[in-house]
């Protein structure tokens, strides 16, 4: 009886993240996440550009939301609509316990040392920092914010910008419910069904040039003019 009662916290010890990997949308928590919602007026236009945050263990959501401000369990722009959650064994550099940085990244401040950190330290380093960087929509913003996290995490041994991580969102994430498509989508479909049937064609163009150049600035300013977009 006592060994089984010794196994137990053992297994819990083990396990680590397992027992705190539930997603929750009613409470907002999405452990070990990349979250999505849709913007404001823009999304209604654009319907791939939006919000996203990372999630630390517990769930709780953070989000980089304005000039040195980072948003913590209060996803800025209403409820999560997407979510894709990572396995930190087999996707990122961390393990269940801790996480050893690759000596060439340029995340550390010394390549020759070692930092044993959590995947909520590392998150912890990444919000500290831009708590003093300023917002700006077109070269350091939300996506920044998630894609130098996850550099930092080593997610898919790094790589990550603002152009990869919305195509990823976009292809790979998952629908908290229908009712989070309909309000992502619904908006869009009402805004372009009217312009059709008003004929108001040099609005439908407009907003696919708009489309156009914005996509790609965010490419050029990626691949292009590296200095340009802030990681």
């Amino acid at each position: 009886m006592g060994e089984k009662a010794k196994a137990e916290p053992e297994m819990m010890i083990e396990d680590g993240f397992a027992d705190c990997s539930t997603i929750d949308p009613g409470r907002a928590r999405f452990p070990c996440c990349i979250v999505w919602t849709p913007l404001p007026f823009i999304s209604w236009l654009i319907p791939f550009i939006g919000h996203v945050g990372i999630c630390r263990e517990d769930g709780v959501i953070l989000d980089f939301a304005g000039p040195n401000f980072v948003c913590v369990d209060n996803f800025a722009f209403g409820a999560v609509a997407r979510y894709i959650q990572l396995k930190k064994e087999k996707e990122s550099s961390i393990s269940s316990k801790s996480c050893i940085f690759n000596g060439k990244s340029k995340y550390e401040e010394d390549a020759n040392v070692f930092e044993e950190l959590t995947w909520d330290d590392a998150l912890r380093k990444g919000t500290q920092e831009y708590q003093h960087r300023s917002y700006n929509l077109f070269t350091c913003n939300c996506h920044s914010f998630v894609a130098n996290n996850l550099n930092r995490l080593g997610v898919g041994s790094g790589g990550w910008n603002m152009v990869n991580l919305a195509a990823f969102v976009f292809f790979k994430g998952q629908w908290v419910s229908k009712a989070s498509m309909a309000r992502s989508f619904l908006p869009c479909v009402i805004v372009y069904g009217l312009a059709f049937a008003l004929g108001s064609w040099n609005f439908i163009a407009y907003c696919t040039i708009f489309g156009v150049l914005l996509v790609g600035w965010f490419v050029l300013g990626t691949y292009c003019f590296k200095n340009l977009m802030q990681l």
